[in-house]
């Protein structure tokens, strides 16, 4: 490790510790909105007129827990949020990745706000705008763990491809469309509407997942960084494909009737996890594909630009 970026392996952990606890708030979030237990507390920023963080456990009962629990972990992924910021503003050299930093707090902190109004103002458009920020935030904290990795504060070796630009803007092209697709499963899961697009997307989401695996993995490539979470991406796609069908199974069709209400709860919140995890999985590739991947020296000496022998 480069001696300018001595602090990285500590802020790095706390940046792997803030996204793993983001992933958890996010799988609480889904569990209070399968629940139906997004109101279960009216009031906000208190609970039930208590200090937050004073409320009796013994009071936790009910969707009471969900909600409350959703709370303190937010509050915890706000306080490592802080932390990380802090650090990288002291520490980082790297200008661009303090105010990056600084970014994840401001989101966070319009997060907590956003959630707060929602419960005050019983809005159904804030619980969606509340989903979706959810989901940039976790991208964002993933980033971050990727940013302050010794892999990106050492020099790169770079693979030279003459399929660059390509693989680069599918991989960006894939990250747009699975995050577009969390937005209409939001307004499904809060609105029961927008099925039909949600499926239109999701069928473009796992085309483009398949066509970027199969050309990476066509390219033969030995650099586990970019195979290695194109083969999960893959995997993961299966795994939502099938939670997603036992989802709208249960909440669109008769046969919901017969699935047990935990099944039901947990193929719903499953769904969400696994929607965020491809997010990110996606994201990761992108980042990496613009690191790693260069067009080859002996083509852009003949003056031509990538496009032209993009394959």
């Amino acid at each position: 490790m480069r001696a300018d970026h001595f602090p990285s392996e500590r802020v790095h952990r706390v940046a792997l510790v803030n996204a793993v606890t983001t992933l958890l708030l996010l799988f609480i979030g889904g569990l209070v909105t399968s629940k139906g237990a997004g109101l279960a507390v009216p009031d906000w920023p208190t609970t039930f007129g208590y200090n937050m963080f004073l409320y009796p456990w013994s009071k936790m009962i009910g969707g009471i827990f969900y909600e409350h629990s959703h709370r303190l972990v937010a509050s915890a992924v706000g306080l490592l949020t802080l932390t990380l910021a802090f650090w990288l503003w002291l520490r980082e050299q790297r200008k661009w990745l303090r105010w990056l930093g600084a970014a994840a707090l401001a989101m966070v902190v319009l997060q907590g706000v956003i959630g707060g109004l929602r419960v005050i103002l019983l809005e159904e458009t804030l619980a969606i705008i509340h989903a979706c920020l959810a989901q940039a935030f976790f991208a964002l904290t993933v980033s971050l763990v990727l940013f302050t990795s010794q892999e990106w504060t050492r020099e790169s070796q770079k693979i030279e491809l003459s399929e660059a630009a390509r693989v680069r803007r599918l991989c960006v092209l894939t990250t747009a469309m699975i995050y577009l697709q969390g937005f209409f499963g939001a307004v499904v899961r809060y609105t029961g509407t927008g099925i039909q697009l949600h499926l239109l997307v999701a069928a473009l989401v796992a085309l483009h997942v398949a066509l970027l695996g199969a050309r990476i993995m066509r390219l033969r490539l030995n650099e586990m960084k970019l195979l290695r979470p194109a083969v999960i991406l893959m995997g993961l796609l299966i795994l939502q494909l099938a939670l997603g069908l036992g989802s709208y199974i249960g909440k669109f069709t008769q046969l919901g009737a017969f699935l047990p209400l935990f099944a039901i709860v947990a193929l719903r919140t499953t769904h969400v996890v696994a929607g965020a995890l491809m997010l990110v999985t996606s994201l990761a590739l992108t980042l990496r594909s613009y690191r790693h991947l260069t067009f080859p020296h002996s083509l852009l000496r003949q003056g031509l630009p990538p496009e032209q022998f993009s394959v």
